[in-house]
């Protein structure tokens, strides 16, 4: 419509200039130094800025809509009135035509106009350049980066600072700072002979001045508090009265109060505007090119407003007023007032003349940012005052018409681009009020300018990802101080949870609660309703924007807005995956985040549209991403990892996969260039960390990545595209038998048939193979920005949504301490009134905490935690899921797939059970059952898939099944796939321990058993009871939920499976003695440390580690004691081959275990005495239960000749010591370690002496450990074990002892002196026992002794002694 309306225009004004003897090509008259021609080129014409004559041929008008001249003077009298004159009758006044109107409307432009003011104009009290920026030539210490306007600054070093180059002395003078990040600045003025270094900036030397609003203090040398805390969106304005000698700060338009006065002023001082900032901090400065936000009376800009061209633009937009609101009435001769918002361009030759006029001379001045934003934006705001929809107001879009007929293109398009840089401006630093209105008043007249076909597409080809950061319009920031957002009056009553269970958890529906706290909490709710009621007309209207922005039907005047969108989406999101090692040149994961919401809810809205359109697409609900996008070369993941590796490897190894299962080649030359660029990237660690600039466009120059400083967000820099593999097939119809060559194609020089495909040409679903359905699964420009959304929620999103938790965490705590202040306020006693005093204090601080945290929480759950934002990070979790599942059917061509989609599936999956469950309950998702079981089954099979070769994506599989066992509903869904894949995947997590990162497979083996074992029930440990954990919603710290099931598939794999089973067990058996000979070296160490007398502290990281290694000697010891109980036989069946090894072994470690832990004043209990933080779990309890659950199973469980082998084996051990045992249950000295220590002393020192002393005689200094203790969590029917076990032992050790034979020092082992010799080895006929050999050969085939390849064993039986 917008551009039929114009040609109309156009062609009437065209007529109307050959009508009178114009030519319509003929040049423009350009004031100086501007450009000649329309569009900005070198030979082209244009519609242009002359007198227009006018005939008085009063028969005309009829034909041509001229109006005759009494009524054409009439009207032109009344849009041009003088402002000086008192209006004339008409019969007086001087006839006005349109050859006399440039020189009426000269004369009027003139009136009143101020003295010049040109660039040599010297304002008293000023030295400087009148165009006021930062001095990046030699007014700044340490690394900065500096945007191009030369206003906006990020630091890039320890504190680097930086100062104006113009200078105040006398006077009263103001600027302004954009905060774009909160961090710590110190912003003020400074004199020359100010100097700063790294450590030392603004406010630290005897000249200079500062305001710190990170940490609310003042600088002048010393410092003092001062002022409020600022947040990113806060505009500081920095006042100076030289002529009083203060300075003084605002803080969004409020004063803080006089900062300093009796500076120093005076001959030969000037104050210059300064800042210094710490690394990564950024903000811009308004030192008066554009109109002061927040101007502050008696005081002046540092760079003086264009007076001059204001007066002019607002005479100008005022005559231009006077056309909107005025129409000549031709039949009734006479000139009529209208509305101005219901004007059309009809087309009126009289109304197109009179406005080419204006436009002469309202068109240069639209060029300037400063007349942009103080007179055109606030004009266009004016318009949606009113209210209603953006559709109420078209005036808007006649004016954009206006503009592109009258106006230069490259007018038209600097005049867009401020106004959207204004636009971007102003809602980025707008206060946040109770209605949000600023806000929502931006918004409207945004989505009015985009609404503009040719305008739209004119700022997404060229302004909002190019020059702009137009993601900024979908944010929506978070108040750092709720009293100033109106929140006290949007919620007047504020709540928070007061019930906690006995793990510090929320119990969300407490029996307890009192009425009180019933109305309080529905209070409460419903200000958070009223509060994101209001934040949801903002999200409406960012949606909107998007929704305009996803047109695909506006190709009457060229490429549809989508895949000009897409373009640029595709180009933005490679500039955050390359530029991963350059914080400051990243979209702030808030930002991305807020982007991500918005972008979801209007692709989903696209998606079904267009699903109606055609029956057979897919819904949204059902959306995935086809895995042709992964390996057709249509779309650039630029240097992101997929699941096989390296892009150029797959594409040589599985270049015949290609070729037949999606007739695609891959050109040689190709291969060469991406290994080429492969090898380039590995010298540079990677291109992922490549950093940005360093390109020919630049010249090789570092790029000044600029994503903070400006306020506008506005680039310093251009990042080219990396892709060196995009691939494009020619456009041709594809026959089944025929394979495609595929060549490269940039992204912004792909087109919508090379997205969309035409004439048999599939576009971005170029190679389908045989496993995916030829049914269209929707628009597939959509499906790539779905595919864009996933990179964008792996890149930063989820990590926002972890760090925005903190928030809940902050109410947890403080609550917690309000109510134990309560509790104590209780128990003191009324003669302590010091204390009580003290008390109600700390109550009143808690309660002021939480006053204004529950408020601030309440906008955090809104935007970004509510039921909305919930269920989009559901979808794209599905969404991830059904694409995993589609590329898993290609076969080998599921290398091709990016990692990030695994990753997302992970991340999503865990924001929803972390970060939403405070809100929403997950069980309220639509099909969630289904989709955690198929996750459950990604998880299961992916984990140990061979196609998958990086290592971190295996780790995160792996960290994430070991997570999803710990859950009974995400367990539940583990043993709801398909037995087939059940097996498969404890088949893989049985898999020998060596050359694999073996400590997550233990500890998803130790939660499948975990509640089944012996005395391991508990979900804490019973000594850390009295303590808060850090994080009740760790997985470690979950109830036990132990999986029979699996554990039923597990004893049937070891059973059946014999090799498996003894190379499994081996692992398990080596892995727990390096982890355990590791834990001990440590607590030495620790032990030697402590006892020193100069108290030397202990490393954190190496009381981690020790922590670390005796958690895995614990899980280690669990999963054997889960091995023997559901597969005894693999230790106690000697028939297997391994068996007698396996069980010497485990009961060698064993008593090694036991003695180290349960002797006397050992190295053990000093250390855990000690309790050194870090060492929390290290503890008798969790190591001698699991210890025991294993002996009780081997000597008590089982059948006879089990029990009489493994009391056997454990006995012949020299390490064996009764004692140990006795240790379980009693006291030291007690009568069961009385009445069996001798014997115990008697059958182990026969074979060795022990590695642990004995016990002594005397009482143990110390509580002793017993599991007598801890009745909570052993049961009366595993102590009675523990005692049967006891008295077996007792029993077989006396045996034992009274039946030994001494042994020849010549017939025992040569290796371990413990055994008797019983194996001689081939050839070289050397002996040792079994259990020697037998170890040994497991790693090693060469001989003990002479080295020679041992061949095989028999069997050593000692010939009878000659007589």
């Amino acid at each position: 419509m917008a551009t039929s309306v114009t040609m109309v225009g156009l062609c009437c004004l065209c007529a109307v200039l050959n009508l009178f003897g114009f030519d319509h090509k003929m040049t423009t008259r350009y004031p100086a130094g501007s450009m000649s021609s329309k569009g900005g080129g070198g030979g082209g014409t244009a519609l242009s800025r002359r007198n227009y004559g006018l005939a008085s041929d009063t028969d005309k008008p009829k034909s041509t809509g001229i109006v005759n001249e009494k009524l054409l003077g009439d009207y032109l009298h009344h849009v041009f009135p003088s402002a000086n004159q008192t209006p004339a009758p008409a019969y007086l006044r001087k006839p006005l035509t349109f050859q006399d109107l440039d020189a009426h409307l000269q004369t009027l432009l003139s009136e009143g106009e101020p003295a010049d003011d040109g660039p040599d104009h010297e304002v008293e009290g000023r030295l400087g350049p009148q165009s006021v920026v930062l001095d990046h030539t030699s007014g700044f210490e340490g690394l900065l980066f500096v945007d191009d306007d030369l206003l906006g600054v990020i630091g890039h070093s320890n504190f680097s600072s930086i100062r104006a180059t113009t200078c105040v002395y006398k006077g009263k003078w103001a600027y302004e700072v954009l905060i774009s990040s909160q961090g710590l600045m110190q912003i003020g003025w400074c004199t020359l002979n100010c100097r700063f270094n790294q450590e030392e900036g603004v406010g630290d030397t005897p000249d200079s001045y500062a305001y710190d609003g990170n940490r609310v203090r003042k600088w002048n040398v010393v410092t003092t508090n001062y002022g409020k805390s600022w947040a990113a969106g806060d505009i500081v304005s920095c006042l100076i009265d030289l002529d009083d000698a203060t300075i003084a700060f605002c803080l969004n338009g409020q004063s803080l109060g006089t900062a300093f006065s009796d500076i120093k002023t005076g001959p030969g001082v000037a104050y210059f505007p300064a800042i210094s900032l710490s690394f990564k901090e950024s903000v811009a400065f308004n030192f008066g090119s554009r109109p002061l936000r927040y101007p502050a009376e008696g005081y002046l800009p540092l760079q003086d407003p264009p007076t001059a061209d204001l007066l002019k633009a607002h005479k100008l937009l005022g005559f231009i007023k006077n056309v909107l609101s005025t129409r000549i009435h031709v039949q009734e001769q006479r000139v009529v007032e209208t509305d101005c918002s219901v004007w059309r361009l009809h087309g009126e030759a009289s109304v197109l003349i009179t406005l080419a006029h204006i436009f002469n001379h309202f068109a240069p001045l639209m060029c300037k940012v400063y007349l942009v934003e103080d007179v055109l934006m606030n004009f266009l705001l004016g318009i949606l005052e009113g209210g209603g929809s953006v559709d109420e107001h078209p005036l808007i879009q006649q004016l954009l018409d206006l503009f592109w007929l009258l106006m230069e293109d490259y007018e038209v398009n600097e005049c867009l681009k401020q106004l959207m840089m204004s636009l971007l401006r102003a809602y980025r630093f707008s206060p946040i009020i109770p209605d949000l209105g600023f806000q929502i008043h931006y918004l409207r007249l945004t989505t009015a300018i985009l609404r503009h076909e040719k305008s739209r597409k004119y700022l997404l080809s060229n302004v909002t990802f190019d020059v702009l950061r137009s993601v900024v319009f979908f944010f929506i920031k978070t108040p750092l101080r709720v009293k100033e957002a109106g929140l006290e009056e949007l919620i007047p009553t504020t709540w928070w949870p007061t019930h906690f269970d006995k793990e510090g958890k929320d119990e969300r529906e407490p029996k307890d609660e009192s009425s009180d706290e019933r109305l309080r909490r529905r209070a409460y709710e419903r200000g958070c309703q009223r509060l994101k009621k209001r934040i949801e007309v903002v999200e409406e209207l960012q949606v909107q924007i998007l929704r305009l922005l996803l047109n695909n039907k506006d190709k009457s005047t060229g490429e549809a807005s989508r895949y000009i969108f897409l373009n640029k989406f595709r180009k933005f999101l490679q500039e955050n995956a390359s530029n991963r090692g350059h914080p400051t040149a990243l979209c702030p994961p808030e930002y991305m985040l807020c982007f991500l919401h918005r972008l979801i809810t209007a692709v989903r809205a696209c998606w079904d549209e267009s699903g109606k359109k055609s029956p057979g697409g897919v819904s949204s609900d059902a959306a995935y991403v086809p895995p042709q996008l992964f390996y057709n070369g249509k779309v650039d993941y630029f240097d992101l990892q997929r699941l096989g590796g390296l892009l150029s490897h797959l594409k040589k190894t599985l270049k015949d996969d290609l070729a037949s299962k999606a007739n695609i080649i891959i050109d040689p030359a190709e291969i060469q260039a991406a290994s080429m660029d492969d090898l380039d990237e590995d010298e540079e660690s990677g291109a992922a960390q490549r950093p940005a600039g360093a390109s020919a466009s630049t010249g090789g120059a570092p790029a000044r990545p600029g994503w903070l400083s400006s306020p506008t967000l506005g680039r310093a820099n251009r990042f080219l595209s990396t892709a060196a593999v995009s691939l494009m097939t020619p456009r041709r119809p594809l026959g089944q038998p025929e394979k495609v060559k595929v060549r490269a194609l940039a992204v912004e020089q792909r087109t919508e048939d090379d997205i969309e495909g035409s004439h048999g040409n599939d576009g971005l679903l170029l190679g389908r193979p045989a496993e995916e359905s030829d049914q269209p699964v929707a628009d597939k420009s959509l499906l790539e920005i779905t595919d864009g959304i996933v990179m964008m929620y792996n890149l930063s999103v989820h990590q926002q949504l972890g760090k925005m938790v903190a928030v809940a965490d902050d109410v947890h705590e403080y609550a917690a301490a309000l109510k134990d202040t309560d509790e104590k306020m209780a128990r003191c006693p009324a003669r302590r009134a010091d204390i009580l005093e003290e008390l109600h204090k700390s109550r009143k601080v808690f309660a002021e905490k939480l006053n204004h945290l529950s408020r601030r929480l309440a906008w955090i759950n809104a935007t970004i935690y509510s039921k909305e934002k919930m269920l989009d990070v559901y979808w794209l979790l599905r969404v991830c899921v059904r694409t995993i599942e589609h590329a898993d059917r290609t076969g080998s061509l599921f290398a091709f797939t990016p990692e990030f989609y695994l990753n997302v599936a992970m991340y999503a999956y865990n924001a929803l059970k972390n970060y939403f469950s405070l809100t929403s309950s997950m069980d309220q998702l639509p099909g969630y059952e289904d989709t955690l079981t198929q996750l459950a089954g990604i998880l299961a099979k992916h984990f140990a898939d061979p196609r998958i070769v990086g290592t971190d994506i295996k780790d995160a599989l792996m960290q994430a099944l070991a997570s999803y066992v710990c859950y009974p509903q995400s367990l539940m869904a583990v043993e709801r796939i398909p037995e087939d894949q059940r097996v498969a995947m404890m088949r893989n997590l049985l898999a020998p321990y060596e050359q694999r990162p073996w400590a997550q497979t233990n500890w998803i083996l130790v939660r499948l058993w975990r509640g089944c074992g012996f005395g391991y029930r508990y979900t804490r440990l019973p000594h850390l009871l009295k303590t808060k954990p850090e994080d009740a919603s760790l997985p470690s710290l979950q109830k036990p939920c132990p999986s029979l099931l699996l554990q039923r598939h597990m004893a049937r794999l070891l059973s059946v499976d014999k090799d498996m089973a003894a190379a499994f067990l081996n692992s398990v058996l080596n892995q727990l003695n390096w982890a355990f000979s590791e834990f001990i070296g440590m607590i030495q160490e620790i032990q030697q440390a402590a006892e020193r007398p100069e108290r030397n502290f202990v490393d954190t990281r190496q009381l981690k580690v020790c922590a670390t290694c005796f958690d895995l000697s614990v899980s280690l010891l669990r999963v054997l004691e889960m091995t023997v109980t559901l597969v005894p036989e693999i230790f106690l069946d000697w028939s297997r081959p391994s068996a007698e090894l396996l069980l010497r072994r485990l009961a060698q470690l064993l008593n090694q275990v036991l003695n180290r832990v349960t002797a006397e004043k050992n190295l053990f209990d000093r250390v855990v005495n000690l309790r050194l933080p870090g060492l929390e779990s290290v503890d008798h309890y969790p190591i001698l239960v699991a210890v025991t659950g294993i002996l009780v199973r081997v000597l008590v469980d089982g059948d006879r000749q089990g029990t009489c082998r493994a009391a056997c084996v454990l006995l012949s051990d020299p390490c064996f010591q009764l004692h140990s045992i006795q240790h379980l249950l009693s006291e030291p000295g007690g009568p069961l370690a009385s009445s069996s220590s001798a014997a115990a002393r008697s059958a182990a020192g026969a074979l060795a002496s022990s590695v642990a002393p004995p016990p002594p005689a005397g009482p143990s200094e110390r509580k002793h450990f017993s599991l007598n203790a801890y009745s909570d969590y052993i049961s009366v029917e595993e102590k009675m074990k523990v005692e049967r076990m006891l008295v077996f032992l007792t029993r077989e050790s006396q045996q034992a002892a009274t039946s030994a034979q001494p042994t020849s020092e010549d017939d025992l082992c040569p290796i371990c002196y413990a055994h008797s010799i019983s194996a001689v080895f081939k050839p070289c006929s050397h002996k040792s026992c079994k259990a020697c050999i037998n170890q040994h050969l497991m790693n090693n085939k060469d001989c003990f002794f002479c080295k020679a390849t041992i061949t095989g064993v028999d069997d050593y039986c000692k010939p009878p002694a000659s007589s």
